[in-house]
């Protein structure tokens, strides 16, 4: 599997699942690279990158002021490229490697990043995590893993394997968690008050499911600076970054409320009531005014976090 997902995830894990990260293809954690149609992924993989790089840029500009003239930061779980392409242009003088399982995604990253002026200090490293660190050339001054280590069965051995790719001095940069999105009221005049309060709980299950069904899974509490301590690094400090997309909506964030919330109804719709199914299809339809395509209070809200860690010198 890709480790690279953005989509639907529970609350704390939210980013579109395709996961979404969101960094989301199509959740199957199963799924071959094969049953993916890449190029449509990646599209919306971008699209999704793109839209949350205000929170990204914020993020990055954190880490800034926390590592200095990094030589080799590595983005484990990149897709695409966006984040990889960003830091790029906040980190001037380092070089880049995206690590990804899919291939084709590195390739559109690459691509980016040569559009963008950076190709000549920007490779790429396919293959399984954490494993595929093993073949780095350098230990990394900085490893970033957005909303991939989740998609890993054993999250604490796969942040003490980030760690020993780490040089002395070196920072581990985890974004995991968060607070769940909000795209609409809590009352939105059709259907029951708290449709969403209610989704974040299938999405919650579906996601200790998902979990539970990993190659060598073990339940670990999601305490992330605990976590990335026992993985032998220390200096632990989170940060939480905001994105907020007020109304009325732009037809950009109008369109990603739409495939997020469309993505949710294909995956968990059996999961929920006849009355929440029936106010999903309603908010999907083209046709009706009370929809996602027409209504003047849409917005977009969420919340994610970051949790750094060093390596001893």
């Amino acid at each position: 599997m890709a480790q690279h997902d953005h989509d639907q995830h529970p609350p704390e894990h939210r980013h579109d699942d395709r996961h979404g990260h969101h960094h989301g293809h199509p959740h199957g954690h199963g799924a071959t690279d094969t049953e993916i149609d890449w190029a449509e992924m990646a599209s919306l993989l971008e699209s999704e990158a793109e839209l949350f790089t205000p929170l990204y840029e914020r993020a990055l500009g954190w880490l800034a002021k926390e590592v200095t003239e990094p030589g080799l930061i590595v983005d484990a779980g990149s897709g695409p490229g966006v984040i990889s392409c960003l830091f790029a242009e906040v980190f001037e003088g380092a070089r880049i490697v995206a690590v990804d399982g899919s291939a084709p995604l590195l390739e559109r990253a690459a691509d980016r990043a040569a559009r963008h002026g950076a190709g000549d200090r920007f490779g790429t490293l396919a293959g399984e995590l954490p494993g595929v660190l093993d073949e780095l050339e350098y230990p990394a001054d900085l490893l970033w893993a957005s909303r991939s280590v989740h998609h890993l069965g054993d999250q604490r051995a796969a942040l003490a394997a980030y760690a020993a790719r780490l040089a002395p001095g070196g920072t581990l940069a985890v974004l995991e968690g968060g607070l769940p999105t909000r795209y609409l009221p809590r009352d939105i005049g059709i259907g029951r008050p708290g449709l969403q309060s209610r989704i974040d709980a299938v999405e919650a299950d579906w996601f200790t499911r998902m979990r539970a069904e990993l190659p060598g899974s073990v339940a670990h509490t999601e305490d992330w600076p605990a976590l990335l301590t026992a993985a032998g690094l220390h200096h632990s400090r989170s940060r939480t970054f905001l994105l907020d997309l007020p109304a009325p909506a732009t037809d950009r964030v109008r369109a990603h409320v739409v495939t997020t919330l469309t993505r949710t109804r294909d995956r968990l719709a059996g999961e929920l009531d006849a009355e929440d199914r029936a106010t999903v299809d309603r908010l999907l339809d083209p046709a009706d005014e009370a929809g996602l395509h027409h209504r003047p209070d849409v917005f977009f809200l969420t919340a994610h976090t970051v949790h750094t860690a060093v390596r001893p010198v």
